[in-house]
This record gives structure tokens, C-alpha cells and sequence, in this order.
């Protein structure tokens, strides 16, 4: 099994999956953690994008194939992972995962290998109040 970390420092759970730099990728076996890598993360932004532009507003609008695209685009670097941890997504990355058969979770422990653990242990809560 592999988990997916969405990370700004390859430290700690970014609190916005779209904005996040990195991903970590932890190995799981028999329920422990038998590795861990740091892959780059493709941006949510294309170059004719300006910063932050409709960032947070989500109407049907928004979701257009060409959102689609670029959820596609940040996920496809980790079809081999079976989870993916954040602490902020919008609707439209989580559903992206979900299709893509990785389950997202969104939590609120800042740390990634406590929130990996806490995944393991079965004591991690998906907070879905903080989806956007």
C-alpha cells in the first residue's frame, strides 16, 4: 500500500492539496511504514493563469473539462498511491481522487508521519467540513 502525502516542505500536511509543492509517498507494509520518497507535484496553475484568480469559488462553472485537466494532471503522479492526506481540498480534487480509486482524507494533524500513522491506526478523521 502506498500513501499520499500532499506536503509544502516534505514536512508537514499542506492545508491546500491544489497549492501544495510536494507529494510524500510513504510504503506501507503489514500495516508499518517501510519507506518514504518525495515526489514533485505538478502546479494547479497554467502559465496563462494569474495568481489566485476565482481561487475558492466553486460553482458548476469551475469544474469545466479544463479543471478537470489539471486535477488530472497533479494526481497522475501518484496512481500507484491508495490514500492521499491533505488538510484543505476543494470538491472538485476530492471527487478527482475518488474516480481515480484513491481515497482522500482530509485531516487536521500538521505532521505527515503522524498523520500517516494515525491513518494506520485507524484514529485518523476525515474532516470533510474543511473541503471547499
Amino acid at each position: 500500500m502506498k500513501i499520499a502525502v500532499a506536503s509544502d516542505d516534505a514536512k508537514t500536511v499542506s492545508p491546500h492539496f491544489g497549492r501544495a509543492q510536494y507529494y510524500l509517498v510513504y510504503t506501507v507494509e503489514n500495516g508499518k511504514i517501510t519507506g518514504q520518497e518525495t515526489r514533485a507535484k505538478p502546479g494547479h496553475k497554467h502559465p496563462e493563469d494569474k495568481p489566485h484568480e476565482n481561487h475558492g469559488t466553486c460553482n458548476e462553472d469551475s469544474h469545466s473539462h479544463h479543471s478537470e485537466a489539471r486535477h488530472a494532471n497533479m494526481m497522475d503522479v501518484i496512481m500507484d498511491c491508495d490514500v492521499l492526506l491533505a488538510r484543505g481540498m476543494g470538491k472538485g480534487a476530492y471527487e478527482g481522487l475518488k474516480v481515480r480509486s484513491i481515497q482522500p482524507i482530509i485531516t487536521d494533524i500538521p505532521e505527515a508521519q503522524t498523520a500517516v500513522e494515525a491513518y494506520l491506526s485507524g484514529s485518523l478523521i476525515d474532516h470533510l467540513e474543511l473541503l471547499h
